[in-house]
């Protein structure tokens, strides 16, 4: 195929399609170019639990983006539209977790101190002895002795999320095409081409925003892109009984409940390559450690075993900002496990950098000059 359009968005992920929305509301044309299918790789299968008081770089560098990014979270519903939730099941979590032993319960109390002070973005936390956690959840194991009980995280369906991106992006102007991109067509510091396996589109600006795959761009490029991918897996169980109601944290374990009854068991990390099978070793693990936190999952009922590849640089930070040596081709990549946190964030500032030359989203700190240094010295 062949066209122009303003940008292109390499990468039908949450972070693309959310440049692609905030191009729309800046009234700049957008393609999005995704080789499968909008959401279909990390974006898609995410637990979809956004905290922005937790996590790589917070507090620190990461810490004003992940609250920008949620305070953005928390108006998207009403701007997206299809519903007082978006059409994404969003909503404000219940969170329990628990300690088995006398040694974590310093962690909980730290939790405690940093949620607490919060309440202006909506967050509430308080500890309860082990009566009070089994008043919350009675099938909680027997072995927890103290838990804390936490509301303010915010919880979506990340699949939904982003296709509900795309969909407001459309309404904007915004096209999405299937295809795979086998290069750039590049002169002096700027690119105007993106070449395809059946054609090419020029543009004014590139977006990649290519997830685990961003290195692909670095033969394109001549660049340095250090992003990897990190094999994150979870189980889909449904309950027994009835469904919880709450999210549980406690012995190694993540449990998600979701609004169609489902848990969502996880998640792991490891380094696999871009390996995306399954492992039957992973579920073994994941299930033992739910049956650990409530007991009653034991005879649940697996539903589906997902894996993703979660994109990760070296300091586990986003990169975010213009690829040094270009003028208008911008990276949005790396966020790791909080990719759907920061999508709105990442988006935003890509689509500002595009429209303007800079951002006022607190992004200093996470350029890809960052790494330019540790480039040249391979």
């Amino acid at each position: 195929m062949n066209g122009v359009q303003d940008v292109v968005i390499v990468g039908g992920g949450a972070a693309g399609c959310a440049a692609a929305y905030y191009l729309g509301l800046s009234g700049i044309r957008s393609t999005i170019i995704e080789g499968t299918a909008l959401a279909s790789q990390a974006s898609g299968f995410a637990a979809g639990s956004l905290d922005p008081l937790e996590g790589d770089g917070i507090p620190g560098p990461l810490a004003a983006l992940a609250e920008e990014s949620f305070r953005m979270h928390q108006r998207l519903p009403e701007e997206l539209g299809n519903g007082p939730a978006g059409g994404y099941h969003f909503r404000i979590a219940s969170q329990l977790r628990v300690a088995f032993d006398e040694a974590e319960i310093p962690d909980l109390q730290e939790m405690v101190d940093t949620y607490s002070p919060r309440a202006d973005i909506g967050f509430h936390a308080e500890i309860l002895d082990a009566g009070g956690i089994r008043h919350l959840e009675p099938r909680l194991s027997s072995k927890a002795i103290m838990g804390i009980h936490t509301r303010g995280v915010l919880s979506l369906d990340s699949y939904a999320f982003t296709l509900a991106l795309s969909e407001a992006a459309g309404k904007l102007g915004a096209a999405t095409v299937q295809a795979t991109v086998r290069g750039l067509e590049v002169s002096g510091d700027r690119a105007h081409k993106v070449l395809l396996e059946d054609g090419e589109i020029s543009c004014g600006a590139i977006v990649l925003a290519m997830g685990p795959w961003a290195r692909k761009a670095e033969s394109w490029l001549d660049a340095y892109i250090p992003v990897d991918p990190m094999k994150g897996e979870i189980l889909r169980i449904r309950p027994p009984d009835a469904p919880f109601t709450m999210d549980l944290f406690g012995g190694g374990a993540s449990l998600y409940a979701k609004p169609d009854g489902l848990v969502w068991c996880g998640t792991t990390m490891d380094w696999r390559g871009f390996d995306l099978k399954p492992l039957d070793s992973t579920r073994e693990h994941l299930w033992r450690n739910a049956a650990s936190l409530a007991p009653d999952l034991e005879r649940g009922k697996l539903e589906e075993h997902t894996a993703c590849l979660r994109p990760v640089t070296p300091d586990r930070l986003p990169i975010i900002g213009k690829l040094p040596g270009f003028d208008n081709i911008v990276l949005v990549t790396g966020a790791g496990k909080k990719g759907i946190l920061l999508a709105p964030g990442m988006g935003k500032a890509a689509a500002e950098i595009v429209a303007t030359g800079s951002t006022k989203v607190p992004v200093s700190e996470l350029g890809p000059e960052r790494f330019s240094q540790l480039g040249s010295s391979d």
